[in-house]
């Protein structure tokens, strides 16, 4: 071998060798996806005729414990004193549930867990983990399920607890507000639920939003579902319920002294013409106007044509009369204040509006100037809405133009002869161009009228208060973004939705939501049908675009 030939192969030796020894940088390998799973329970899953103090739940990896007190559902129910479950921190392989006090007699106990086991690395979780036990001979095996849905609003709350009361010579429709179910099962993270190992009965079904977390019903706070009627096991298995808040029953408040001349009388609940009466002894020149807090339940309660210490009403309170005192503390002289309550660009289908701290009982449109953007003055005039608080100035609204309203003093009045000084308020249109329409079909079988209401960032924007002919609904002149429609059944025809009544036995009425967003641009048509009895996210889509919207006249709406 000749040695030019002897030297390369000692150097194409070396090279493999240096090659061979370079450390790679460590990769960390595959992340782990896995959920830990459960090798053996002590005592065993299912167990009958259990007497222990505690289970053990033994896993093939370290896990640990996340919102295990929201994960985890025990049917029946036991307190948070009743049990311990360990570890409460750091990490393990096995979970034990200690028990604090005793078990019912022949009764299946189900522990759900959630998702409130994980493992120790990844959180992974070992979803819907349940262990079932009996302190009787058998494990009972019936079931319920189905879906919670929310009866007015478009998404549905998750953790909502299912209560399940059985029924006995001793049951009574009351029961959800002064005792805990037997069994109980949540949706945890989802909107369907499923109770599981029942025994054979009667029962009364309820979905609570439960606020306290203590299985009680709470008019004041919680939602509640209820099925119509008693279900009977075996025989029904799959109910879905529809989640309401309640009018609250109607109760006064203590009234209190806000400023000079204004008492409010608060209350509770759903009023309707419920009864009170200023008692005091004044004289003939006192007035007073009431009118409704427009963000509380509270009536604003105004008066003049005397300077007093203090005012007496009487109010009804469950069947008797209540004699309540308010007492004036340090009052402040009020001033009219008027501001803008129109703001941005004025719509073209909208009115320019005004709003008062003060009510406001007179107008003069003698006093109003309006003015266009060639400073030309246009008809206009003042008209005070119901509740004395805001005044709608009435002129015509064109497309691409700015106007420049003047209210000289004693164009307002309010309630105690007082006016303002000199206001000017300015304000715009936009093109015809920059807005949208919507054009909607609506296809609806039902024996009861129903409302259709065009909803932005769940505000409704445009209504209609009864089904037209055809199913033809118009929206013009929309701002661009997205647009969301509802459609409510009323059956009882009084132009609104009404919810239900769990002691009344009334569900709420129904509504339904169009299955998609209506993403509306400007200069643009969108035709669009909605058909409630095929209303799923696989119909086609139906918007087109347009030339520039004419500046038609827009049909009115009821």
């Amino acid at each position: 071998m000749s040695k030019t030939i002897k030297q390369l192969l000692l150097l194409s030796l070396f090279l493999a060798t240096v090659q061979c020894a370079k450390r790679a940088s460590p990769t960390g390998g595959p992340r782990d996806s896995l959920p830990p799973v459960l090798v053996n329970a002590s005592p065993k899953l299912n167990t009958v005729f259990f007497d222990k103090e505690a289970f053990t739940l033994n896993f093939d990896e370290y896990i640990t414990l996340k919102d295990i007190s929201k994960q985890l559902i025990i049917s029946p129910p036991l307190n948070a004193t009743q049990y311990k479950v360990y570890p409460v921190t750091g990490a393990s392989k096995k979970v034990t549930l200690k028990l604090l006090d005793s078990l019912l007699e022949n009764t299946t106990y189900t522990f759900n867990f959630g998702e409130g086991i994980v493992d120790f690395n990844e959180s992974n979780p070992a979803t819907y983990l349940t262990y079932t036990l009996s302190t009787g001979a058998t494990i009972d095996s019936l079931y319920v399920r189905g879906k919670v849905t929310d009866a007015f609003e478009r998404e549905t709350k998750r953790f909502i607890s299912l209560q399940l009361y059985p029924v006995d010579s001793t049951y009574s429709d009351s029961v959800i507000y002064t005792q805990k179910p037997l069994y109980v099962t949540s949706t945890l993270d989802t909107t369907i639920y499923r109770f599981q190992n029942l025994r054979a009965g009667k029962y009364a079904l309820i979905a609570l939003e439960d606020q306290a977390v203590n299985y009680f019903f709470d008019q004041n706070s919680d939602k509640i579902g209820f099925h119509q009627e008693l279900i009977e096991l075996p025989q029904d298995s799959i109910i879905d319920l529809r989640l309401f808040k309640e009018r609250r029953d109607f109760s006064w408040d203590k009234p209190y002294f806000i400023n000079e001349h204004h008492i409010a009388l608060a209350y509770f609940g759903d009023r309707k013409e419920e009864s009170f009466k200023m008692i005091s002894s004044v004289p003939e020149e006192f007035e007073s106007l009431i009118t409704p807090s427009r963000t509380t339940d509270t009536l604003n309660y105004w008066f003049k044509g005397v300077e007093l210490d203090s005012l007496q009403f009487e109010f009804e309170i469950k069947d008797s009369l209540v004699k309540k005192t308010v007492q004036f503390k340090n009052p402040i002289p009020d001033s009219l204040v008027i501001d803008k309550f129109t703001s941005g660009t004025l719509r073209l289908l909208d009115k320019f509006e005004l709003k008062s701290n003060l009510p406001i009982t007179a107008v003069d449109d003698t006093f109003l100037k309006v003015t266009n953007v060639d400073t030309v003055q246009i008809p206009a005039s003042l008209k005070i809405q119901e509740n004395y608080d805001r005044i709608t100035v009435d002129f015509e609204v064109l497309p691409n133009d700015r106007y420049e309203i003047t209210l000289l003093p004693n164009a307002l009045t309010d309630f105690w002869g007082a006016t303002h000084d000199t206001l000017v308020f300015r304000t715009s249109t936009k093109k015809i161009e920059d807005y949208g329409n919507i054009f909607l079909r609506v296809q609806h079988e039902s024996p009861h009228p129903y409302l259709i209401e065009l909803l932005k960032t769940k505000e409704v924007v445009r209504s209609y208060t009864a089904p037209v002919a055809g199913g033809n609904y118009v929206f013009e002149r929309l701002d661009p973004g997205k647009y969301q429609v509802r459609l409510i059944v009323d059956a009882n025809g009084n132009k609104q939705w009404d919810t239900g009544n769990y002691l009344k036995k009334i569900q709420p009425e129904q509504v339904i939501y169009f299955w998609k967003d209506i993403d509306l641009r400007a200069n643009w048509d969108m035709n669009e049908t909605f058909n409630t009895a095929q209303n799923y996210p696989d119909l086609p889509e139906s918007a087109t675009a347009s030339a520039v919207l004419e500046d038609t006249e827009s049909p009115t709406q009821p």
